[in-house]
């Protein structure tokens, strides 16, 4: 089983200044592993990356709010992102993942708790597409909520799975910009089908991530593009996160400093990086605080 590396532990003040009620739209919590285990089938083992980590990580950032996404190694215990809700005084949402035991009193303690959404990987690396029959059930259960979907995907889904993604009747929210490769270009089909999929007032997009879309490496400029092209595309229906402590990188561990720097790159206007960090994540996940 895979050993994934821990996030930067010297992480430095950013250059750029984060207007008031930031939102990281998409970091994890992994851990402590002797209070909450990670999963067995797990197709990685994080370090434990617990939630006072990351209220320090978002102070240094000037981080005022954040979506808990449960990631794959806590399998559908999610214990540890509804513990970090719990602790944030309102200022924290989650997105969970779910199995087949899930029930409707489930999905509505997981409301009451500060649950907004459920996260499906099609990634290969963590195991492919998602048993669809479960993802059809799931849809039908949640939709009444209010809930949205969270869509982990390769390029190639976007292409794969186009008719699915069409047919959802609730907002969707794809991650890490549908992890294209920034090598392959802007005229990509992949990426082609995520400007014509963010013309659908369901769906939204997550312009993070720029260290798995780079294929130039850090600082990760050649993500820059592809982001520029999606806010233009649907300013309303943005979102960005640090993707903290990033799980599965393979190359160079990102400085999250340095990411929040890098947005200064991916729009000139202040109203629209306003929405991008404030109004829209408000919009989705209506923080208590």
């Amino acid at each position: 089983m895979k050993s994934c590396q821990p996030p930067d532990p010297n992480t430095k003040k950013p250059a750029f200044k984060l207007p008031a009620g930031a939102c990281d739209a998409h970091c994890h919590v992994f851990g402590p592993a002797d209070r909450f285990p990670y999963h067995p089938s797990r197709a990685y083992t994080p370090q434990d990356a617990p939630r006072e980590k990351l209220k320090a990580l978002h102070a240094i950032l000037g981080i005022d709010r954040a979506v808990i996404v449960q990631a794959s190694c806590h399998g559908p215990d999610n214990a540890a992102t509804l513990d970090a809700i719990a602790h944030s005084g309102g200022k924290y949402r989650g997105v969970a993942i779910v199995d087949e035991t899930y029930t409707d009193g489930d999905f509505s303690r997981l409301h009451d708790r500060g649950i907004r959404g459920v996260r499906f990987n099609f990634v290969e690396h963590l195991g492919g597409a998602p048993d669809l029959g479960l993802f059809r059930r799931v849809v039908e259960r949640i939709e009444p909520l209010g809930w949205h979907l969270v869509l982990h995907l390769d390029a190639r889904n976007l292409l794969e799975f186009e008719g699915l993604i069409r047919s959802l009747p609730l907002p969707i929210v794809i991650d890490h910009m549908g992890r294209v490769k920034a090598a392959d270009g802007l005229a990509q089909r992949p990426f082609r089908k995520l400007l014509e999929f963010m013309k659908n007032e369901n769906c939204w997009i997550k312009v993070c991530g720029a260290e798995r879309v780079s294929s130039a490496g850090a600082p990760f400029h050649d993500a820059v593009p592809f982001a520029r092209a999606l806010i233009e595309a649907a300013p309303e229906r943005v979102l960005w996160g640090t993707d903290w402590p990033h799980p599965n990188i393979t190359g160079v561990m990102p400085n999250d400093g340095d990411l929040v720097d890098l947005v200064a790159r991916l729009t000139d206007d202040e109203v629209l990086l306003k929405k991008l960090l404030v109004d829209n994540p408000q919009r989705l996940y209506v923080f208590d605080a």
